[in-house]
């Protein structure tokens, strides 16, 4: 699963909505590249002086999307999750604590001693994808879903792959993709997904 804007709002617009810097709006959904949208939020951040301090303050105003807990206890219930993010270890604990510390896998952010944020480290590039991949080699199955440009190559990589309240110009962009619009949709995409490869003898 992705995380920002499938289980938890997006962190980022919080911020923005809270200090008004409309320009931090922007989201992967809105830019493909995440190199360009990463450079363009740091150099927002340093203009506006603000810290990662704010930033978890934000966060820690925040709850997950309404359903998200439910939704993530009955996969667990049923399956192995593990979410695949392009967020911060250092923006997530919160909002983890709060679905009970589902398996993360997501970046680092590099910190100044001020509490600025100097740069962020990759887990690796392409390390949604390159996660779908490794689990298949360990002869998992693996039904994935996201929202945003960022997550088509896990879609595409997963062996059913699913959006999750994805925007328009994503859905019609990448058609191949079923679109669910509520949790519920969501799981019965899962259960659907789930039989049809194990008739077919999957993993």
């Amino acid at each position: 699963m992705d995380l920002e804007g499938v289980l938890i709002p997006e962190i980022w617009v919080a911020v923005a909505e809270r200090t008004g810097i409309d320009a931090l709006k922007a989201t992967t959904r809105d830019v493909p590249d995440y190199g360009d949208l990463m450079r363009q939020r740091l150099r927002i951040l340093d203009e506006h002086g603000l810290t990662i301090g704010q930033i978890q303050s934000v966060i820690d105003g925040l709850s997950p999307l309404l359903g998200a807990k439910d939704f993530c206890d009955w996969v667990r219930g049923r399956y192995q999750l593990v979410i695949l993010s392009d967020t911060f270890y250092e923006f997530a604990r919160p909002l983890m604590r709060r679905l009970d510390w589902p398996t993360l896998f997501c970046h680092r952010l590099e910190v100044g001693d001020t509490g600025k944020i100097t740069g962020y480290r990759l887990r690796m590039p392409d390390h949604k994808r390159s996660a779908v991949a490794a689990f298949k080699k360990l002869n998992f199955t693996v039904l994935a879903a996201g929202d945003s440009y960022n997550d088509t190559s896990m879609l595409s990589e997963a062996d059913a792959g699913f959006f999750f309240r994805a925007p328009h110009k994503v859905t019609k962009e990448f058609p191949k993709f079923p679109t669910t619009e509520t949790y519920d949709e969501l799981r019965e995409a899962i259960r659907a997904a789930s039989h049809r490869l194990e008739a077919a003898g999957a993993r």
